[in-house]
């Protein structure tokens, strides 16, 4: 973990003009110290949950650096389980080609053999899993047949009307997925219309120079079918982890760094 090594540096003392063989030592513990985390206490298994424009992309990543754990997605564990052409990585393939949407049993089974990874042993983070009540109670069963459980749901909240002001001033460079945001981080290039509104040809990327774009569900239209679908399927799925007392809920209506305070402070409890 991120923490351990900074308690272990603190403390062996790595400063400028250690010795190769101290530095060492540092690694050494910090190694050791890891491994029995790992073997002695139990996995930190998170899940991160947050409507569509809550800052998930912006906290996932800390999180994920502050554990020492992988943040894993079921789009990127199923692009890599049918890259690795594993038994149910080619199953979810098949199903892909004909293009039904992946069961819940496959999805399950991905994460299943993605968990078991030796970047998983001291824990890891899901990001968009699960989606549904059903998918909940189907990871506990798997986590149940290793002695484990979910240990903290963590809920970013921004209220639906603050998040179309997010998602609806997005505006993203294709090539490479930088992303603008007309109020908190308009291109140089932009230019307001006598609406004070955006001029679409003004919006390139300040990098290259090239258009920017907006994604065809950035629009207040297609926002409000997504939000309710969020509301909708999380909420249960909230109601099962409160029950068992892991679930935290964030003020993400708020500056990022403020944000991350009360994650962190989240994480410790």
């Amino acid at each position: 973990m991120a923490f351990i090594a900074d308690f272990l540096t603190s403390l062996c003392g790595s400063a400028p003009g250690s010795t190769a063989n101290e530095s060492s030592n540092v690694a050494d513990a910090v190694k050791k110290t890891e491994e029995k985390f790992a073997n002695y206490f139990p996995r930190s298994i998170l899940i991160l949950f947050g409507p569509p424009g809550s800052g998930k992309g912006t906290h996932g990543p800390k999180i994920e650096e502050l554990l020492n754990t992988p943040q894993l997605s079921t789009g990127d564990m199923l692009r890599a389980a049918v890259a690795a052409k594993t038994d149910i990585g080619l199953k979810a393939q098949e199903v892909m080609k004909s293009g039904v949407l992946v069961s819940d049993d496959i999805v399950v089974g991905i994460i299943k053999q993605r968990i078991k990874q030796d970047d998983c042993r001291l824990g890891f983070v899901l990001d968009g899993f699960p989606r549904t009540l059903a998918q909940a109670k189907a990871l506990d069963s798997v986590l149940v047949e290793g002695g484990e459980c979910v240990t903290k749901v963590l809920a970013l909240e921004v209220p639906d009307s603050e998040l179309e002001v997010r998602i609806c001033g997005r505006w993203v460079h294709k090539n490479s997925g930088r992303s603008y945001h007309v109020k908190f981080a308009p291109p140089k290039s932009m230019e307001l219309d006598k609406e004070g509104k955006p001029g679409p040809e003004s919006m390139k990327d300040d990098e290259t120079g090239e258009p920017l774009m907006q994604r065809a569900d950035d629009t207040s239209t297609a926002l409000v079918k997504r939000l309710e679908g969020y509301h909708r399927e999380t909420v249960p799925i909230l109601d099962y982890y409160s029950s068992k007392g892991v679930v935290k809920k964030i003020n993400a209506n708020q500056e990022p760094k403020a944000v991350s305070i009360q994650v962190q402070e989240a994480l410790l409890k």
